[in-house]
């Protein structure tokens, strides 16, 4: 097991630096609470993105048990996943991220409406992703990589259809093994997958906008009804 230094990344320090936990533990109960991690949303697109009036809503990411959690994820073998020690992030990774895209569309200044779908609100659209990694690898020799890879699926609302589905990654490698240097790869590996799914979200949603009878405006009336958080009935695009 790799012993990291500790670091200070984000505002929201509370303790020390961060050694590494086995899958099967918890994080320290006794002790100094872990230090608080948390990643920035992107804010930087492509300039020729439309400009759209309908309204989105994006789901909590899905993740495997292991990715579903407040603690930071490592892989030193394909077939294990650990967790460093006596570090964690700000929310669970699924909350995070979701929070993450949402201030991501706003930043882009080319949608009218983003919100989570939990909160009930009436959309046009509903995005559903899916966490498949998000840790950092231990693989090879050298600098420590991380590996951030997400699904995601294009809802149209309400006749419940999917529109479209893509997969993102990257893999961004840390300058060393400063816990610091982890954590900008993990910014940037993140990164750049929000951009892309921002940028191919509003190009599938106006494309498919556009082919709708009478869509001129975004919905009207009150909310749509709370609704249990289940993923909707869904139906494929012919």
């Amino acid at each position: 097991m790799k012993a990291i230094p500790r670091r200070r990344f984000a505002a929201l320090a509370l303790g020390s630096g961060a050694g590494l936990l086995t899958g099967c533990s918890l994080l320290q109960i006794a002790g100094p609470p872990p230090q608080l991690y948390t990643l920035s949303p992107k804010s930087t697109f492509d300039p020729d993105l439309p400009n759209v009036i309908w309204q989105l809503l994006v789901q909590t990411p899905s993740a495997p048990a292991g990715l579903n959690s407040v603690r930071i994820a490592l892989r030193e073998t394909p077939f294990t996943l650990n967790y460093y020690a006596d570090v964690a992030w700000t929310d669970r990774a699924p909350q995070m991220v979701q929070t993450l895209l949402l201030e991501s569309f706003e930043n882009s200044g080319d949608i009218i409406s983003v919100d989570r779908q939990a909160i009930g609100l009436r959309a046009n659209y509903i995005l559903l992703p899916e966490m498949r990694e998000f840790q950092v690898e231990y693989l090879d020799s050298g600098a420590p990589k991380v590996n951030v890879s997400m699904a995601v699926r294009l809802v149209r609302m309400p006749d419940q259809v999917i529109i479209a589905a893509a997969n993102f990654a990257n893999v961004a490698t840390a300058d060393d093994e400063r816990f610091v240097s982890i954590m900008h790869a993990f910014d940037e590996a993140l990164g750049t997958v929000m951009r892309d799914i921002v940028e191919w979200t509003l190009r599938q949603g106006e494309a498919d906008w556009r082919t709708q009878p009478q869509q001129t405006s975004a919905p009207t009336g009150p909310a749509a009804p709370n609704r249990a958080r289940t993923e909707p009935q869904l139906r494929r695009q012919a």
